[in-house]
């Protein structure tokens, strides 16, 4: 039996988006290929099938809403950054009018659901690494209006808005606190997931709604620092937000070089959070084509399997919640 899906990310708009870009922006990525994965496979521009983490038939009969990011680089300047997006988001927009008949795109929060239950299938907007704010803090208004639920403000490095874990000690800028606010005001979730830890706690200062880290691990269990700390666990759970398990083998366990990381790895950040009185709170972040993953989810297809390793640790009721549940309730509750 398989149970429904609420992804929290993957960087499938890009992977597929990646060959139809201009050539500035891979000039300026320094990046000939989209290959998250090392592996030297073309990445292809079909949502439906191909060589990616995710496709419309590596989902298979399972129903599934898929938070679909439109993944910035640091190197992009906030002007281009716009200009990426809309490219990305553009031919994103043309696959799923292809396969319409099979996945529907929510614009609003209220959507969800009664997508979910026409076609099985629910296409999500979002941004990683939102620097194109940072040319225009109306701009998020702009994209909340046109269908954009969610989005993060930095990736590794120190950017305008704020800064990943390349500069530990940089904090939320200016204007990301003003970028904040338009969220805020729009109604479009925070992601949190790739802040330091500093730029963590000047969220937790200056928001009042509740934000996400779509996909995050725990720190307790796998040191990375990419990961959240108890600490900042609690404070989501307090605030009443979600945390998106990532597959990421790094953030998994911290010998994933020399171990390949397994379904019980997975469990062992589940069952962390679970003893932080995180019940509610925990979801699925899988990466999806944003990195190589462990052989016992080493795509969407095997979504199925998973689940049954997590019924067998924690029983129908958690994986349920865990899976769509928790995910479906929050955005119904503070989305857009």
């Amino acid at each position: 039996m398989s149970y429904p899906v609420f992804d929290l990310h993957c960087d499938t708009a890009d992977r597929i988006a990646w060959s139809t870009v201009d050539a500035r922006f891979r000039t300026l990525a320094d990046l000939d290929r989209f290959d998250p994965n090392g592996n030297g496979e073309e990445a292809g521009d079909d949502l439906a099938q191909g060589p990616g983490h995710l496709t419309l038939e590596r989902m298979g009969e399972v129903p599934w809403v898929q938070c679909f990011a439109c993944f910035i680089y640091d190197e992009f300047p906030p002007e281009e950054s716009a200009r990426f997006y809309q490219q990305v988001m553009d031919h994103l927009n043309e696959q799923l009018a292809r396969n319409a008949d099979t996945i529907a795109t929510a614009r609003r929060a209220a959507d969800i659901r009664a997508a979910l239950e026409g076609t099985g299938r629910v296409a999500i907007k979002t941004i990683e690494n939102a620097r194109l704010f940072a040319a225009d803090p109306s701009l998020v208004g702009t994209l909340a209006d046109a269908g954009v639920l969610m989005a993060s403000l930095s990736w590794n490095a120190q950017g305008p808005l704020a800064s990943g874990h390349d500069v530990e000690d940089a904090g939320i800028t200016p204007l990301g606190a003003d970028v904040i606010r338009h969220m805020e005001e729009a109604r479009m979730i925070l992601d949190v997931s790739h802040l330091n830890d500093t730029c963590f706690d000047d969220v937790a200062r200056l928001t009042t709604r509740p934000f996400v880290a779509s996909h995050s691990n725990s720190r307790a269990v796998c040191g990375h620092l990419r990961n959240l700390t108890d600490a900042q666990f609690i404070e989501i759970r307090d605030r009443g937000g979600l945390v998106g398990l990532n597959y990421c083998p790094d953030f998994l366990r911290d010998d994933a070089s020399a171990h390949d990381p397994t379904t019980d790895d997975l469990c062992r950040h589940i069952e962390h959070w679970l003893d932080l009185g995180g019940e509610d709170v925990i979801a699925l972040g899988s990466d999806f084509d944003g990195t190589d993953l462990p052989a016992c989810i080493s795509s969407a297809a095997k979504m199925p399997e998973v689940q049954q390793a997590f019924v067998h640790a924690f029983g129908e009721t958690i994986t349920r919640k865990l899976c769509a549940d928790n995910a479906l309730a929050f955005f119904e509750r503070w989305g857009r």
